[in-house]
């Protein structure tokens, strides 16, 4: 115990296989993050600005756009920062405040998918999570991720961390799957009732908006179960790699544009509102 040093700062090796395209892959991710804040802050501007958008549904889509700006914001601006700076480096608190609130950003956002509202316990186990992780004691300072997650920060750990790893494991797998089963069903109730409308036409739009809700939905759990619902998660780190950016940049860019801007009501208030301006 006494030859542990005090770690300070973490090293982000980030996409060591990709550095001969670092400046194409910052200019994607650039794009991708210009384009999630713009369309989000856009809906939960029409929908706090215009009286006919003031109703729950809507109110739960601004909620929605609100929480995918933070939760991109968490990750992408150090990521970007890392890709050209040649300071790649983050601090030991840094680190910790980044992990913690991925992950309860994360929890949050599953939570209002599936609507449970049964969530503090859900909460409080994103705060028992950055907590272990925020007492153990660090041998290395390199971390083989773009950003603070668990497995990586676990690596790099002085002591067994066997435990830890159960405990994240558990928490993952209820928050993800718990969701998930909510959502299932939700979506199973949707298309039982779209199977009843009488009008061909009018099931073929229901299910063209039905049938890309499920695909942003399939995506987000998919990477997620991928990344977090196995029990050892030390293995593929590689392959988590590229899970993630899927679940930090993909993913806050399509809701958006899913959930919000392809309903016929948000499009004609956003017609309106730029009628205004232009004139």
């Amino acid at each position: 115990m006494g030859n542990w040093s005090t770690v300070t700062e973490f090293t982000l090796i980030a996409f060591p296989a990709l550095l001969e395209i670092r400046i194409s892959l910052f200019m994607v991710l650039v794009l991708t993050y210009t384009l999630t804040a713009t369309g989000n802050i856009i809906i939960i501007s029409l929908i706090w600005n215009d009286h006919r958008l003031q109703t729950p549904m809507y109110f739960f889509l601004s909620n929605l756009s609100f929480l995918d700006i933070l939760y991109t914001t968490v990750i992408t601006p150090k990521l970007l920062a890392c890709l050209l700076g040649e300071k790649k480096t983050i601090s030991f608190a840094g680190c910790m405040i980044q992990t913690y609130f991925y992950f309860f950003l994360g929890t949050v956002e599953f939570i209002l998918l599936a609507v449970i509202r049964a969530c503090l316990l859900l909460v409080l186990g994103c705060w028992v999570g950055a907590f272990l992780l925020t007492r153990l004691p660090y041998c290395g300072k390199e971390i083989d991720h773009f950003f603070c997650d668990i497995a990586p920060l676990l690596q790099v750990a002085c002591i067994n961390t066997h435990f830890i790893e159960k405990i994240n494991f558990l928490l993952s797998t209820l928050v993800i799957l718990s969701s998930l089963a909510f959502t299932t069903g939700s979506y199973v109730y949707i298309i039982s009732t779209i199977l009843r409308i009488p009008s061909t036409q009018g099931r073929q739009k229901a299910f063209s908006t039905c049938a890309s809700h499920i695909t942003v939905v399939s995506i987000a759990y998919g990477s997620n179960i991928f990344v977090y619902v196995r029990p050892n998660q030390n293995s593929s780190l590689d392959y988590d790699k590229v899970a993630t950016v899927l679940i930090i940049v993909v993913i806050p860019l399509l809701n958006p544009f899913i959930y919000s801007l392809r309903n016929e009501k948000v499009q004609e208030v956003l017609r309106e509102t730029v009628n205004r301006i232009m004139t």
